[in-house]
């Protein structure tokens, strides 16, 4: 006989709205009575009314003064903090993760389906960029940070083996959970929250970059770029490295801070084409810009793959470097009339949150079907 899911959600932190925070707000469509556990929460953080009415259960770092500011600088403790942090009485977890959460404790013998974001950079691949181009670490931070890595990495591995079920944001995370933990996972493309983008014609002459200014974003190859370029870049965002990002800028480059969603929509409408250098296991912006009617030039890697059709909706660079991208953006200023706004638009809607809650649906029902799921 067939019994009822009593689901309980499991998120890395909610501290703003960004892209994960985006799959969380599907996943509380999807099941209206989840109670959700989380590192730390901020309820006060713009955009997360739909966790209104819901109950969050934090961990014990949620008592540190500043905890949703301070957050990342206590990841030596996550270990601890992920394996005693509670979930409230259920027979079905779901985790949407991209740090440790997954380590979360629970009875044998409950399915743990994790949607994973990405196994966390800063533990595997990316350890030594974060290390090195972090400016604000410091020689002793740099030291305590390259000490911390291999412990909490072994703790993710170990953690990733008691998942019963992995999806992957893209076939990029896919092939890097396969790498990294050993274990297969089923893509489902997050949402993008299309509806809330109108398509745009009319451009003006202005470059745009988005995003959390840290390193791995590469921004700092945008910067260069558009300094030897001369052209007119917008950065909105913030972050670790906005000052040092602000003293190497000429003044064609103007940084926006982190502003709020009608600004950024105003900007992705309006901007000549949307500048990204890093390598996103997904990458939502893009997709937001080309609902926008915007084309992207991108790095060629990551989920951009999955998300930018060449010539069509964008074009790539081959190498992370400035010269890669000021050769890409050379070829745009000859192309640009060549890219249709409509087609944009059109490739952007493919990645509907509708889409992601039926995909979702879909998976459950035929991975366990012992479950009598009531959508």
């Amino acid at each position: 006989m067939n019994k009822s899911p009593r689901i309980a959600i499991a998120h890395h932190w909610i501290v703003s709205r960004r892209g994960g925070e985006q799959v969380l707000e599907q996943l509380c469509k999807l099941f209206p009575d989840a109670d959700v556990s989380t590192l730390v929460y901020n309820p006060k953080a713009r955009d997360l009314d739909f966790l209104k009415g819901r109950f969050v259960r934090q961990s014990v770092l949620s008592r540190i003064p500043m905890a949703t500011k301070v957050y990342k600088s206590l990841l030596p403790f996550f270990p601890e903090v992920v394996s005693r942090l509670k979930v409230s009485p259920c027979n079905f977890l779901i985790s949407s993760d991209a740090s440790v959460v997954k380590g979360l404790r629970i009875p044998e013998g409950i399915p743990h389906v994790c949607y994973c974001h990405s196994p966390p950079r800063y533990l595997w691949d990316m350890a030594d960029v974060y290390k090195s181009k972090s400016s604000g670490l410091g020689p002793l931070g740099r030291m305590i940070f390259a000490g911390m890595v291999p412990r909490v990495r072994e703790f993710d591995k170990e953690s990733s083996r008691r998942v019963t079920e992995f999806i992957a944001n893209s076939k990029f995370v896919a092939n890097r959970i396969k790498n990294f933990y050993d274990r297969t996972a089923e893509v489902i493309n997050p949402p993008v929250a299309i509806g809330n983008f109108e398509l745009h014609q009319a451009k003006e002459d202005f470059y745009l970059s988005v995003g959390q200014l840290v390193p791995y974003k590469r921004i700092d190859i945008a910067v260069d770029a558009f300094n030897q370029l001369g052209l007119k870049l917008v950065v909105i965002g913030n972050g670790s490295e906005l000052a040092a990002l602000k003293r190497k800028a000429h003044s064609n480059i103007q940084f926006l801070g982190s502003q709020s969603f009608s600004v950024l929509k105003d900007h992705l409408q309006r901007c000549k084409a949307f500048v990204f250098p890093g390598i996103e296991d997904f990458g939502i912006t893009p997709l937001e810009a080309q609902a926008c009617g915007t084309p992207v030039i991108a790095f060629r890697g990551g989920g951009a793959l999955e998300t930018v059709v060449e010539h069509k909706t964008g074009l790539f660079f081959d190498e992370q470097t400035t010269e890669s991208l000021i050769g890409a953006v050379e070829t745009f200023q000859r192309e640009a009339d060549s890219f249709d706004a409509q087609r944009c638009r059109d490739n952007a809607t493919r990645f509907s949150p509708e889409c992601f809650r039926d995909n979702f649906q879909s998976f459950l029902r035929r991975k366990f079907p012992d479950f009598e799921w009531a959508f």
